[in-house]
């Protein structure tokens, strides 16, 4: 994969670019500022983007504005933000902006390399990769909602594995039952949460924005 990389601790950023080679992944370019993302993407045309969400000058949201901006103007570049901690409205902004091709996840995943690594290479791809721990923070918030409240406790964890970018096979590998069952499970959420007649894809991206949005 092509990668541009935006994050201004140098440690972590040089540590970034030498992780993904070693991966046999290309770093195109990497900047310490919001500002100078966009710019990169534009010269460079990568696979995917790794932002951090605060970073110079303000260290507010320079990152997720670069990265909101990235996904409108080059909709095919794959988008994969980082951030010290859970930001609820952040991660909610972003995937509304676009379901497909993006991630959120929380710098200490990093260090746990092959699952930024396969959350990188989901996001290139076109799929999510979100944190659980801001999946499970999302969920926390929306026990008191409905109509989420209506789910059963094992369609609510099939619907937080969705909403980390998982396919079937992959949910039914992780919470151990079938990918039959796992189907079932789906149906059964995309009819309580009253999406129905689009294509299955777009079925779960609806019901992971419903989600994330509660």
């Amino acid at each position: 994969m092509r990668v541009v990389l935006a994050e201004d601790s140098t440690l972590l950023r040089e540590g970034l670019v030498r992780l993904l080679a070693e991966e046999g992944h290309e770093v195109v370019a990497a900047v310490a500022d919001g500002e100078a993302l966009p710019a990169a993407v534009s010269r460079n045309q990568p696979d995917v983007v790794v932002a951090d969400v605060r970073m110079p000058p303000s260290h507010t949201d320079e990152g997720l504005r670069a990265a909101l901006e990235i996904r409108k103007r080059w909709p095919a570049v794959g988008v994969l933000v980082l951030s010290q901690y859970v930001e609820k409205r952040y991660a909610r902004e972003l995937v509304t902006a676009d379901s497909e091709g993006v991630g959120y996840l929380l710098k200490d995943r990093v260090v746990q390399v092959d699952e930024f690594l396969d959350a990188l290479e989901r996001v290139a791809a076109g799929r999510a990769a979100f944190d659980p721990e801001v999946v499970r923070q999302l969920l926390a918030r929306s026990n008191r909602t409905d109509p989420l409240s209506r789910l059963t406790e094992r369609e609510r964890e099939v619907l937080g594995e969705m909403a980390q970018g998982h396919t079937n096979t992959a949910v039914a590998r992780r919470l151990h039952i079938s990918v039959s069952a796992v189907e079932k499970h789906c149906n059964a959420i995309f009819d309580k949460l009253e999406i129905r007649g689009t294509g299955g894809y777009s079925r779960r991206v609806l019901a992971v924005l419903r989600y994330l949005n509660s």
